[in-house]
C-alpha cells in the first residue's frame, strides 16, 4: 500500500521544532486560560451580571459551542492559507474576543464574545494537532500533540488559579483582561519561533469533507471523543460551587484546590501522551475504564473533605489523559481514509471535544437544578462508560482492518 500521508511531512521536518512546539504550547496556554478560568468566576460573574449560576454556566458551553462551529468551517476555509500567518491571526481574534469580554456590560454581550473568541480556539488546536506532527519522528506523534497541550493543561495548572484570584481580588473583568495580554505573549512568540515555510496539508475538496462526514470509523472516533472527554465536564463546570456547597471548602482555598488540580491535570496528559503513542486505541480503552470508576465514586467522596478532594485530583489526573491519545488516533484515521482532509479531521475532532464539553456542562446544569451537585460526577461516569463501549468496538474494527494506519515499510 501507499506510504502514510504523513511520511513526506516527517521528511521536512523543521530543524528548530522543539521551539515551534513551545511557541504552540504557549499559544495554547492563553486559550486554555480563556476556556477554563470562567469555572473559578461563575459565582461572581453570576452575581454581578445578577443572573443565576446554571445560566452563568452558559459562558463555558457557548464557548464550547462556538468551537464545534467553527473549527471544521473556518480550518476548512482556511486551508491555503500559510500556517504561521493563520496562527497569527487567530490570536488576534482571540485578543479582540476577550477584550470584548472584559467590557460586556451584559450576560448577552458576554455570550456573543465568549462565542466569536471560541472561533480561534477551534482552528488553533485543529492545525497545531498536524503541524505537531510533524515536527518530532514517528514514534512520538503523541508525545509531541501532548506537548502542544501541555499548554492547555499549563493553563489549569497557573492560568485557572490565577485568574480566579485576580478575580477575586479585582473583579471578573480584570481576569479577560489579563488572558488578552497572553494573547500579546503569544503573537510574539509565533513571530519569533514558528517557522514559516511549514507544510500545508492538501486543500481540502467538499468530496473529502463529505468522505470525512459520512466515514463510519471516523464518525465512531468523533463520538468517543465527545463521551469520552466530555463525562468530565458534567462535573468540571460546576466544580466552584460543588467545593462550595458540597465538599464545604472555603472560598479562600478554592484558588489552592484548583492549582493542584491542574498539577494533576499536567502530570495525566504528559502520561496519557506517552502512553498513547504506540497504540492508541488501546490506551484509550483502558483510561477511559479508570476514568469511569473515579467518575463514579466521585459522587460518593465529595461530600467529605478529604475524600473530596483526593476524589477532585484524580478526576484531574484522567481529565486530559486521554486527548493525546484521542486527537492522535482521529489524525490516524483520517490519514488512512480520507488523506487530502487531514487537517479538517482534526478540526472536526476538536469541535467533537468541544461538543462534549457543551453536552457535559448543559447535562451538569439539568443534573444540579434537578437531582443536586452531588450527582453530576456519576452522570458523568456515564458519558464516559459509554466511550469504553464505544472504544472496544472501534478496536475490534481496527483489528479486522488491519490497523488504524499504514505502517510504514
Amino acid at each position: 500500500m501507499n506510504q502514510p500521508y504523513t511520511q513526506p511531512v516527517e521528511e521536512q521536518a523543521p530543524k528548530n521544532g522543539g521551539l515551534a512546539l513551545l511557541a504552540l504550547a504557549i499559544s495554547a496556554f492563553g486559550i486554555g486560560t480563556t476556556e477554563f478560568v470562567p469555572v473559578g468566576l461563575l459565582a461572581s460573574i453570576a452575581s454581578d451580571l445578577n443572573i443565576g449560576i446554571t445560566l452563568a454556566g452558559l459562558i463555558i458551553s457557548g464557548y464550547a459551542i462556538g468551537v464545534a462551529v467553527g473549527a471544521p468551517i473556518l480550518t476548512a476555509l482556511t486551508n491555503r492559507m500559510n500556517r504561521k500567518t493563520l496562527l497569527m491571526a487567530l490570536m488576534v481574534v482571540f485578543i479582540g474576543g476577550n477584550l470584548v469580554s472584559a467590557l460586556s456590560t451584559s450576560f448577552e454581550l458576554l455570550i456573543v464574545a465568549r462565542f466569536i473568541t471560541a472561533f480561534s480556539h477551534g482552528v488553533f488546536f485543529s492545525i497545531g494537532a498536524t503541524i505537531a506532527v510533524q515536527l518530532v519522528p514517528p514514534h512520538k506523534k503523541a508525545s509531541a500533540i501532548a506537548l502542544m497541550f501541555t499548554g492547555l493543561t499549563v493553563a489549569t495548572v497557573t492560568g485557572v488559579p490565577l485568574g480566579t484570584v485576580i478575580g477575586q481580588a479585582f473583579g471578573w473583568r480584570a481576569t479577560f483582561f489579563a488572558v488578552a495580554a497572553l494573547g500579546v505573549i503569544s503573537i510574539i512568540a509565533i513571530v519569533f519561533l514558528i517557522p514559516k515555510d511549514l507544510k500545508q496539508s492538501p486543500p481540502a475538496k467538499f468530496s473529502d469533507m463529505k468522505k470525512l462526514l459520512t466515514n463510519g470509523r471516523l464518525l465512531l472516533g468523533f463520538l468517543i471523543t465527545a463521551l469520552g472527554y466530555g463525562g468530565t465536564f458534567v462535573a468540571f463546570t460546576y466544580l466552584t460551587p460543588i467545593m462550595q456547597d458540597v465538599t464545604n471548602i472555603s472560598p479562600s482555598m478554592i484558588s489552592v484546590v484548583l492549582l493542584v488540580y491542574g498539577i494533576a491535570v499536567a502530570i495525566g496528559n504528559a502520561v496519557g501522551g506517552k502512553l498513547a503513542n504506540e497504540n492508541p486505541a488501546k490506551a484509550l480503552f483502558y483510561m477511559f475504564i479508570v476514568h469511569a470508576a473515579v467518575m463514579v465514586l466521585m459522587s460518593f467522596m465529595i461530600p467529605f473533605k478529604v475524600a473530596g478532594l483526593i476524589a477532585i485530583v484524580l478526576m484531574g489526573l484522567l481529565a486530559f489523559m486521554n486527548v493525546p491519545g484521542l486527537q492522535l488516533y482521529i489524525v490516524q484515521l483520517a490519514e488512512k481514509y480520507v488523506p487530502a482532509a487531514v487537517d479538517v479531521a482534526s478540526a472536526l475532532n476538536i469541535a467533537a471535544f468541544n461538543v462534549g464539553i457543551a453536552l457535559g456542562a448543559t447535562i451538569g446544569g439539568i443534573v444540579a437544578d434537578s437531582i443536586g451537585l452531588v450527582h453530576t460526577p456519576w452522570v458523568g461516569g456515564i458519558m464516559v462508560i459509554i466511550a469504553v463501549i464505544l472504544t472496544a468496538i472501534s478496536r475490534r474494527l481496527e483489528a479486522n482492518e488491519g490497523g488504524a494506519y499504514v505502517q510504514q515499510s
